[in-house]
């Protein structure tokens, strides 16, 4: 199920890579609505599941809880690493192309654990991987259009754009497929998910609402991300 899924992750992926090339000025829409979405699964949904499952406290804190905040550390780490080296190397005005190719294969690392956390959600339960499935399968989109724009946006032809974004939209079903070979306990899960919530929270908090909002403060883009949040809403509720 959990590789079926990521089935959708891969067309998603592909499918917010297309639309890169082709978007005008509604991209703020989209991305504000990802955003809601992914706020919404990791505190109404992923985050109080994590925490259930993660077992023991380690010195007073849930053990999900302090993962979760690992998570969040590390995915501003490799975004802060890689805007020093950006800003190292693009010092002038030109573009430098490696750093372009440098910020995509990071985006299909991300995809690749994306495919893991969604096979260990399925572990968890059904209800459990509906729910991170949406997550993923939801900003797989926005990774496909930031893959594509930001290899090409510093010089790399468009070949090459074209292959990280195959890579991104690949990822998800490599990292999902890795969880058949094997299952995890639950605490482990639980920990995991924990993990994944911190970065997931990262990417919509620092990069995928900001950019909703950076050319186009408009209503609309916030009215998008409440909905996007009021819509896990609606189905966390049914699902219980």
């Amino acid at each position: 199920m959990a590789v079926f899924v990521a089935l959708g992750a891969f067309l998603m992926t592909l499918a917010g890579g297309w639309v890169a090339q082709r978007v005008t000025d509604r991209r703020h829409l989209v991305l504000g609505f990802a955003g809601g979405l992914m706020l919404g699964v990791v505190g109404l949904d992923l985050l109080p599941e994590a925490i259930d499952a993660a077992g023991e406290p380690v010195f007073g804190v849930p053990a999900a809880l302090l993962l979760f905040v690992g998570g969040f550390l590390l995915a501003h780490l490799v975004e802060r690493l890689l805007a020093v080296r950006r800003a190292a190397r693009g010092a002038g005005e030109e573009r430098v192309p490696q750093v372009g190719l440098t910020a995509a294969a990071a985006m299909v690392g991300h995809s690749l654990m994306d495919g893991i956390a969604l096979g260990a959600a399925f572990q968890v339960g059904a209800g459990m991987g509906a729910a991170v499935a949406l997550a993923v399968i939801t900003h797989d989109f926005a990774d496909g259009f930031n893959t594509y724009t930001i290899t090409s946006l510093y010089g790399n032809a468009r070949r090459k754009a074209m292959i990280m974004l195959f890579a991104d939209a690949l990822a998800p079903l490599v990292g999902a497929a890795t969880t058949l070979l094997f299952t995890l306990p639950e605490e482990l899960l639980g920990c995991y998910l924990g993990f994944f919530s911190g970065a997931l929270l990262y990417l919509a908090a620092a990069e995928i609402l900001p950019e909703a909002h950076h050319a186009h403060p408009a209503r609309s883009t916030l009215l998008c991300t409440v909905a996007g949040v009021g819509f896990i809403w609606f189905v966390v509720g049914i699902a219980d």
